[in-house]
């Protein structure tokens, strides 16, 4: 099963870009900037997670290995950029 990662991207960016041109409070722009900086600490954590889980176990238990260190990766990540 393919994941539709270009039409998500595609989608994400131009969503980003249209919210862009409303006039922001300061409040709203904090609001961005944290949820900004969330996702990507949750992201990162997936990444190093899977990883990390990649390195261990062979075959399907390797496929186990690295999307349990994505989960904990992304939740660990979300939680030190969340706060």
């Amino acid at each position: 099963m393919r994941f539709p990662t270009k039409s998500l991207l595609g989608g994400a960016t131009i969503a980003l870009l249209l919210q862009g041109c409303a006039a922001a409070t300061p409040e709203q722009q904090r609001a961005r900037e944290h949820e900004i900086a969330c996702i990507g600490g949750t992201v990162t954590g997936a990444l190093v997670g899977g990883a990390v889980g990649n390195a261990f176990g062979s075959g399907r238990g390797q496929d186990i290995f690295r999307a349990a260190g994505a989960g904990a990766g992304a939740t660990a990540g979300a939680r030190y950029s969340c706060g």
